[in-house]
């Protein structure tokens, strides 16, 4: 059992993403908005396992997220397949104090982009003269959830490329 554990323990924190992303804990939040979880995954696995794992594994995280959400009108794909080929293009840094502030700024710049793809769906699906401007504040709530994903990821994304290493480097070692 031990050994399940260890060789897959990647796959175990993933199962983990859509239960977080539903649980939305208020006390993570600010202005009612959640960081976006699925690149704190995201970042770490990828860099470890590289773009076009990252690519598939990004496609199915989207498929999952849209799978469980309300609303089935826009989907999370695009934004994190391009976040899934550009983290797994970055390579693991051997300073430690870069590294952590390197992957708040990647993060941030991750769901800068995923939110903006989202939105430009809302945009072009409810786009007329009368109702523009009531998706504007929605810029907000954009930024908010780039300042959380930023803030956490240094702290998360590390231990979790840390753990992702380990079970790595053991199943590499159990295999033999």
């Amino acid at each position: 059992m031990n050994k399940f554990l260890t060789k897959h323990l990647s796959l175990m924190c993933f199962i983990f993403i859509p239960i977080i992303f539903l649980w939305h804990p208020n006390w993570l939040g600010f202005l009612g908005i959640q960081p976006y979880w699925p690149l704190l995954w995201l970042l770490p696995w990828t860099m470890i396992n590289g773009s076009i794992n990252g690519l598939i594994f990004s496609f199915f995280l989207g498929l999952i997220l849209d799978s469980v959400t309300v609303d089935n009108s826009f989907t999370q794909i695009p934004g994190l397949l391009l976040c899934g080929l550009w983290f797994g293009r970055i390579k693991i840094h051997s300073d430690i104090l870069v590294g952590h502030f390197r992957y708040g700024l990647i993060c941030s710049i991750g769901s800068f982009l995923c939110g903006i793809l989202y939105f430009i769906q809302i945009l072009f699906k409810n786009f007329s003269d009368s109702s523009f401007l009531l998706f504007i504040p929605s810029v907000q709530n954009i930024f908010a959830e780039v300042f959380l994903t930023g803030l956490l990821a240094p702290l998360i994304c590390s231990n979790l490329l840390r753990i992702f290493k380990f079970s790595k480097e053991k199943s590499k070692i159990l295999n033999f």
